[in-house]
């Protein structure tokens, strides 16, 4: 072979190599951006996830109250408190002092 088809060899040999290595920089940048991309994305769910759980904590305190407080208004003691508050009445032996105005 003569000299000069080995000098296109290496030519084309060269610019092959350039190619692939511009190719493979350029993957390798957008692969670096999708990385820092879903880093932020996975950072603002993580936030979103803990104010979700804050929130998820108080409805169960709510409902813990609720639930407690189904169970005091079936008492007798809620109904007295109503009894009197709502509609004025007293027990048999209470005596009631108001004051005059």
């Amino acid at each position: 072979m003569s000299n000069r088809y080995l000098r296109v060899r290496r030519k084309q040999n060269r610019f092959s190599v350039m190619l692939v290595i511009i190719v493979l920089i350029m993957m390798m940048a957008v692969v670096s951006y999708n990385k820092h991309s879903l880093k932020n994305k996975r950072e603002v769910y993580l936030k979103q996830e803990a104010v979700l759980l804050e929130q998820i904590a108080k409805e169960e305190a709510r409902s813990e109250e609720i639930a407690e407080y189904a169970k005091y208004t079936k008492t007798k003691k809620y109904a007295e408190e109503v009894a009197k508050e709502k509609l004025g009445l007293v027990n048999e032996n209470e005596i009631i002092f108001k004051t005059e105005q």
